[in-house]
């Protein structure tokens, strides 16, 4: 039996909370988490559609109930084909994030083979996602290769 499963709208807090730890541990510890507030209404929604174009696969904590231990989410993003993926169906992993007292137990390579599984049956030609130095060894034994990006980014 596995111990990953998909995430509902239930887990949604929770999903937050590692968020937040990833998010402190890739770019500084303090972020504001006002922002929470505003989030949580709408990851709720994104979870409660199993059909949607999102998804969060999730261990749950050995020792205490009702916390997680890992969490991955994506989503589906429609682009132009090109070579190799003519129907322009790109996967987009966004956040992986284990609870600080349970890394190193192989949850997040489980929940990253359910999403790479859920990307596959959704006709992904490729998954792209941004990895930090110490993920980077992970992300290579399943697969995924550096590649140059001239990616920018407008703030509106």
């Amino acid at each position: 039996m596995s111990l990953v499963r998909r995430a509902g709208p239930e887990d949604a807090e929770e999903i937050l909370r590692l968020r937040q730890i990833m998010i402190d541990s890739a770019f500084a510890k303090g972020e504001p988490t006002d922002w929470h507030a505003a989030s949580i209404i709408t990851i709720r929604g994104r979870l409660a559609d199993p059909d949607g174009d999102f998804a969060a696969f999730v261990v749950d904590h050995p020792d205490r109930p009702g916390v997680l231990a890992t969490m991955v989410a994506g989503t589906m993003e429609y682009r132009i084909g090109r070579a190799g993926n003519p129907h322009g169906a790109v996967g987009y992993v966004f956040s992986v994030a284990t609870d600080p007292d349970q890394r190193r137990k192989g949850y997040a390579r489980a929940c990253m083979g359910a999403l790479l599984d859920w990307f596959r049956e959704r006709g992904a030609g490729s998954v792209d996602l941004n990895a930090s130095a110490e993920a980077e060894p992970l992300y290579a034994s399943l697969g995924f290769v550096r590649k140059p990006d001239p990616s920018m980014r407008l703030i509106l």
